[in-house]
């Protein structure tokens, strides 16, 4: 169901409002929500508080009349449907209301049937430019749509010639920007880039635009790029500085920004678009909120040599309890100090060696393993997803911590798995000569303690149960395959005594040695039997 239009009466007589309001409300009920104002000037406050649909105004009153009311709802922005009443049938008064584009003049008294047929004129014009200014919204966004989709084809395309680029983007309805244009990139923290939305981030370009007034915004385009930054291309050459400083009054909001130059010819755009991506770049160094031209950017030192056998000796490190040496190198690396001397493609390559050289280097070899560290891992893949450097530093400090730990585990696990297996044979060798968890212990050089335990996560077992399997196993082998007599058995098991011998085979298999060799034997029998 549509929501109520909201109507507003104004008649500096309060007999004539009520009884308004009650006529319709009697013969239009539900369709109208109904206010009151006593002069224009008391409509206009009423304007500025609330959109109105309909406005039915008298003409004479105090303070200000309906002509002059009129007159000022003109430079209003979605100004309401308009109908005069009076009691003078004034053509002068007429012929003013049909300047001002008002539809209706109904003379007093209030003739209800003429009431309502004017109301139902009203609403069907409101109708009518309601659909037409959704059909041109439509069309509108459409058309943003459509030059959004080209601008963003031409940025993802270096290889385009300029005779592409200029056919391309000047089919498109765009600004007049033969005087020249800039082109900037802004962006927010990676938080706030997701919570706001495209209309949040336009309404911040809107604000300077506003001060700036209608030629700003006639020279003006933006739309969002892939990776979520607002593009602002602008032939207006004091928008990028009223932006400057409205990022410098930011106090809550936190924004970057980067300028391409000068440009004089569209062709140019996908130069601008670098330049201007170029300058959002080098914001990574900034905590704060910052705007870069390209202009400031240009002369830095493009001629070194990647720290990559330090980035390597870190990768190497790792996991051998040298953490202080780990974290000293991986300091003298990022040093921001000499980062800043460079061009921003040494600190790319940084992050590039660290991903390639460590990071991916770890997984590969001992593969992924708690979410945590996979999601560190996936994070600092890319260095501008982050808002600052020191973000980005302590991400990878902390990840590199985290991995040197990990690989630690890792290697140690190997060793004991190696030790353990070792252990293993040993017992195997050995099971029938007196043997205890020290004996093994010491033959692999491991302490005690840690062997116990080591041992049992290995084998699931404890030291003594494990062996008491093993002497058992060849017991019954023995017993099922030889004449030997049961005593005999125990003592080449390993076993001290008889006693200990029968103890063990009755708790482990539930029956005495020789009632074990009895079934044994019955079953060979049995066998023997049917094979005859």
């Amino acid at each position: 169901m549509r929501d109520m239009r909201k109507l507003l009466i104004v008649d500096d007589e309060k007999n004539i409002r009520i009884g308004l309001k009650a006529m319709i409300e009697r013969e239009l009920p539900g369709r109208y929500a109904i206010t009151f104002a006593v002069n224009g000037a008391d409509a206009l406050e009423r304007l500025k508080e609330q959109a109105i649909d309909l406005l039915i105004t008298d003409i004479r009153m105090p303070v200000m009349d309906g002509i002059e009311l009129i007159n000022q709802l003109q430079e209003m922005e979605g100004k309401p449907e308009v109908m005069i009443l009076s009691g003078h049938d004034d053509f002068q008064y007429a012929r003013e209301a049909m300047r001002c584009e008002v539809r209706m003049y109904l003379l007093k008294p209030i003739v209800r049937e003429e009431l309502v047929e004017a109301l139902t004129m009203l609403e069907e014009t409101l109708v009518k430019k309601e659909t037409i200014s959704h059909q041109f919204k439509q069309i509108s966004e459409q058309m943003k749509e459509h030059i959004e989709t080209q601008f963003n084809y031409v940025f993802l395309r270096s290889d385009l010639e300029a005779g592409e680029i200029e056919e391309r983007l000047g089919k498109l309805e765009l600004p007049d920007l033969d005087g020249g244009y800039q082109l900037a990139l802004l962006k927010w923290p990676d938080a706030d880039q997701r919570s706001r939305d495209q209309g949040q981030k336009l309404a911040f370009l809107d604000l300077v635009l506003k001060r700036l007034g209608n030629q700003a915004e006639a020279l003006t385009l933006r739309f969002m790029n892939r990776h979520g930054h607002l593009i602002v291309l602008t032939g207006d050459p004091e928008l990028f500085s009223a932006i400057e400083e409205l990022i410098q009054q930011q106090v809550e909001m936190r924004v970057k920004m980067g300028a391409s130059k000068w440009m004089d010819r569209l062709a140019q755009v996908n130069e601008a678009y670098e330049q201007a991506e170029r300058a959002l770049k080098y914001t990574l160094f900034y905590k704060h909120s910052v705007s870069l031209g390209y202009e400031g950017l240009e002369g830095r030192e493009s001629h070194y040599e990647l720290p990559i056998a330090s980035i390597k000796k870190i990768s190497n490190m790792l996991g051998t309890d040298r953490e202080a040496d780990v974290m000293g190198l991986f300091k003298e690396v990022v040093d921001l100090r000499i980062v800043m001397k460079y061009d921003i493609s040494y600190m790319e390559g940084i992050s590039r060696a660290f991903n390639d050289l460590v990071f991916d280097q770890v997984f590969n070899v001992y593969g992924e393993e708690s979410v945590e560290i996979l999601k560190l891992y996936k994070s600092v893949a890319d260095l501008y997803s982050f808002w600052d450097f020191q973000d980005y530093y302590h991400h990878v400090e902390t990840l590199i911590k985290k991995l040197d730990l990990y690989v630690g585990n890792m290697k140690n696990i190997h060793n004991d798995n190696r030790e353990m297996n070792k252990a293993i044979q040993y017992i195997h060798e050995n099971y029938y000569n007196e043997l205890n968890m020290a004996m093994v212990s010491n033959y692999i050089s491991m302490n005690y303690s840690y062997f116990s335990q080591a041992f049992k996560e290995y084998t699931n077992e404890s030291f003594v149960n494990y062996l008491k399997k093993i002497r058992i196993g060849k017991a019954k082998e023995l017993l099922a395959s030889t004449n030997l007599k049961v005593h005999e058995i125990g003592e080449r098991a390993g076993f001290e005594n008889a006693k200990h011998f029968h103890r063990v085979f009755r708790e482990l298999e539930g029956v005495s040695p020789n009632e074990f060799r009895q079934k044994e034997q019955s079953a060979a029998d049995l066998k023997n039997r049917h094979h005859i």
